[in-house]
């Protein structure tokens, strides 16, 4: 079964950086396109980042020239590099998979991983 596996997740100063890491089983990251994912406390999981097939990103607005995403095929790894954090960064990170090229449009993921946690303090 396909398998993510987030890691990364820490707790920092508002202002700093963190890079998240998402390993791949049995889905090799540059034919498919993914996700990361935010849950905040007490809200619903949203999507913040996306990456198609041909490696092309959209990124949520409160995230955009912060944030980038990058994949390493060698090691089967989608990243998440964040930067300029900011408290209201806080929350549960997960990474996503689409497994049909046809589902990318819609951004119809099938399997996400469990997350990791980010704590950004003031």
């Amino acid at each position: 079964q396909v398998q993510l596996a987030e890691s990364g997740g820490d707790s920092v100063q508002a202002g700093g950086s963190l890079r998240l890491s998402c390993v791949a089983s049995l889905v090799t990251v540059d034919s498919s396109c993914m996700g990361w994912f935010r849950q905040a406390p007490g809200k619903e999981r949203e999507r913040i980042a996306h990456i198609d097939i041909d490696g092309s990103t959209t990124y949520e607005d409160s995230v955009k020239g912060r944030f980038t995403l990058s994949r390493d095929n060698a090691k089967n790894t989608l990243y998440l590099q964040m930067s300029s954090l900011k408290p209201e960064d806080t929350g549960l990170y997960s990474c996503a998979v689409a497994l049909r090229a046809w589902d990318c449009p819609n951004r119809a993921y099938n399997f996400w991983g469990p997350g990791t946690q980010v704590t950004v303090s003031s």
